[in-house]
């Protein structure tokens, strides 16, 4: 297997532009490639990707062809090929050929990660060879986890050899547990001639409507808690309501909830929390603030311990943030902070009090806060804020001891946060004490668990999984690779990661490489860059398309790292990403904005598919960044602007004066745009640290 990944190397890039881009003239270099190395292993390879290519463009004929090239010289590989083929010749119909194909599947490739697929396949080969008996001893053991086309499959076998009882149990297992998949609609018409969707019971269909609700089919789940209301006893009739009224409200029908919701009376206790808690936030949503406060008055008086209180109370304290009234914020961020003290909510809230009382002026009452967040909730997401604002208003009174501890404090135990490089920026101009003064109150911030500088391991020598891995990455078959990395198992190990991230990065998908590393390390970025190992970082922190995105930086006079960060923010460098909103490509542009820019930029015969392509898509990005940073000015005021728009951040600057930049980061009332501003700030100087050297 080695001789044939040596061997096969020179195919990786033209396997990866035919599986990105499936177009003739892919298919016509991987095809020469195969014929050149008809004899070899490496010609195999190229036959494999030619028929997986084919198989995914339902083109079934062109890859049987193709994986029966690719049978002679498939050597390790010759279960996917296998597979494939079975599944191809099942799916044109000609299930002899697939059972021939798949019959010795176990015994011929005992170790394939593709045993229980190629199993299933041939269960349906013999279903339609009207073999159901041995379909339904192979497909009952493999139920679990569950499989929509598993499940459809057996029980059209049940109901073939009359086994009817057997066969709705399969089919509602399927309805009701896989409602999303589109096999349970084809269940529902199969239990309909059985005799119809009944015996279920509420639980069925209550799993039924929560998982629809969880697959965003809100009208559908609505219409499943519709149905159960009117059929439950009456004791179970406000649950099913509540449910409805939960579940239309994430449809955005408000009004639809609010009648939902007057049809449970107010003498069921263990409702009546929830039900208020609703109709306020029906009414909130309706822009009445006094309808609102009216109904959340009647909840404090009737649950004022219920989580739905609680919940109640954060979505008032955020309304009056949004609409600038920070007094009554505070009053209604403090209040569940007091009563809800240990609440998953409870550091938030108070981090708000102290934060507000700062832009309030009331400089006594944001030290007090600023200080208790730090002994009451050291271990919250605000402890960076607390320690560096306390740190500033310290400054501020002239206290310099003070101020370096915390400042210190927040250097070394967040590292590379966002607020960790403000405060060593602090440091740089602060007076230096002779004599250090130890805060016991510092001491409450826990030290980060981590077993200190870590080593990668080597990975495994010889091992069939892991050389597979390689070979499929050379045929650019990423997923299939990273399948065959992860069932190396090995105890503690940490080289794993490594590869997977690796095998997504050189083949361009370096999103997912990011995304692999994120798991593996999330409290990366309170550790140092010397204490992890350095390939960790360099997926973490790619240097993705970096010769256009330095030019196009340079011309727009912007830090490239600045914006190396921004893309990372905005795409994780996945050229072909799109957003809710329609945004587009690594810089997330909308098609208008991408028009506009490139009639700015004289760039003519501009159409918005330009948008996928990374060059394109750098030079109109940068472009239009840079105006954001020349109408305010500064870095943070157009990153703020280029996630929430510059009218925006003309309306948060007109807030009030702010001490400088940071203070107005904090200030901003959309917690997905602070966040996204600090990421980006802090993204920043972790690029730097790691390459500006280089």
């Amino acid at each position: 297997m080695k001789e044939a990944f040596v061997a096969s190397a020179d195919l990786k890039p033209m396997a990866r532009q035919l599986l990105d881009d499936h177009t003739p003239a892919g298919y016509a270099g991987v095809e020469a490639y195969a014929l050149k190395h008809a004899k070899e292993d490496a010609g195999a390879l190229a036959w494999l990707v030619v028929g997986y290519a084919r198989y995914n463009d339902h083109d079934l004929p062109r890859a049987i062809d193709a994986l029966n090239l690719a049978k002679p010289h498939a050597g390790d590989l010759g279960d996917y090929v296998a597979y494939y083929l079975g599944t191809s010749y099942l799916q044109s119909s000609r299930s002899a050929e697939a059972l021939a194909t798949l019959a010795d599947f176990s015994k011929n490739y005992p170790d394939s990660l593709l045993g229980r697929d190629a199993d299933i396949v041939y269960a349906l080969a013999l279903s339609t060879d009207n073999r159901p008996q041995e379909a339904i001893a192979i497909l009952e053991k493999h139920r679990d986890p569950l499989r929509a086309d598993v499940e459809l499959n057996l029980g059209r076998a049940y109901e073939t050899t009359g086994q009817s009882a057997k066969a709705a149990d399969v089919f509602r297992n399927l309805y009701y547990n896989l409602p999303s998949s589109s096999e349970a609609d084809i269940a529902a018409g199969e239990l309909r001639k059985l005799g119809g969707l009944t015996p279920a019971s509420v639980a069925e269909r209550r799993t039924r409507a929560e998982l629809l609700a969880k697959g965003k089919r809100y009208n559908d789940a609505a219409n499943e808690y519709a149905s159960l209301a009117g059929e439950v006893p009456p004791a179970e009739r406000p649950s099913m309501l509540l449910a409805e009224a939960a579940i239309l409200q994430k449809a955005n029908r408000f009004r639809d909830a609010k009648q939902v919701l007057n049809q449970i009376p107010d003498t069921v206790p263990e409702a009546n929390a929830q039900k208020l808690y609703l109709l306020a936030e029906t009414e909130r949503s309706a822009g009445d603030e006094d309808a609102f406060l009216r109904t959340q008055a009647q909840l404090r008086q009737a649950a004022p311990t219920s989580s739905w209180f609680e919940q109640s109370l954060l979505s008032a304290g955020n309304m009056y943030l949004v609409k600038r009234d920070y007094d009554r914020a505070i009053d209604f961020y403090r209040e569940l902070q007091q009563r809800f003290p240990n609440g998953a909510r409870a550091s938030y809230a108070h981090w708000k009090v102290a934060w507000l009382s700062l832009r309030q002026q009331r400089l006594e009452d944001a030290k007090k806060g600023f200080e208790q967040q730090i002994g009451s909730y050291p271990t919250s997401n605000e402890v960076p804020a607390a320690l560096y604002w306390r740190g500033r208003l310290a400054e501020e009174d002239g206290e310099t001891a003070k101020a370096r501890a915390f400042y210190q404090k927040l250097s070394d135990r967040f590292r590379n946060y966002y607020y960790a490089e403000l405060g060593r920026q602090r440091l740089r101009v602060l007076k230096v004490e002779a004599d250090p003064i130890h805060y016991p109150l510092l001491d409450h911030v826990p030290p980060l668990n981590t077993p200190g500088k870590m080593e990668i391991a080597e990975p495994p020598a010889d091992d069939l999984h892991l050389e597979k891995a390689h070979l499929l990455e050379n045929g650019a078959l990423l997923d299939l690779a990273v399948r065959e990395v992860g069932a190396v198992l090995i105890a503690d190990s940490n080289w794993a990661p490594t590869e997977i991230a690796r095998i997504y990065a050189d083949s361009g998908r370096y999103d997912r490489a990011i995304q692999v590393m994120k798991r593996a390390v999330p409290s990366y970025f309170a550790v140092d860059i010397p204490e992890l190992p350095r390939p960790y970082w360099e997926a973490l922190f790619p240097k993705a398309y970096w010769t256009d995105l330095r030019r196009f930086s340079a011309q727009n006079d912007l830090d490239p790292y600045l914006v190396a960060s921004l893309i990372r923010q905005e795409s994780e460098f996945n050229p072909n990403a799109i957003s809710h909103a329609n945004a587009v490509g690594l810089m997330q542009l909308l098609p208008g904005t991408g028009k506009k820019v490139a009639k700015d930029l004289k760039i003519h015969h501009f159409t918005p598919s330009q948008l996928y392509t990374p060059t394109m898509n750098l030079e109109l990005g940068t472009k239009y960044f840079k105006s954001m940073v020349d109408r305010f000015g500064s870095f943070e005021y157009a990153l703020a602007a280029y996630n929430a728009g510059a009218d925006r951040v003309e309306d948060w600057k007109s807030q009030g004066k702010y001490r400088d930049v940071p203070e107005f980061v904090e200030s901003i009332p959309f917690t997905e745009t602070r966040e996204y501003v600090q990421a980006i700030m802090r993204n920043t100087n972790v690029y730097k640290q790691l390459y500006e050297a280089r």
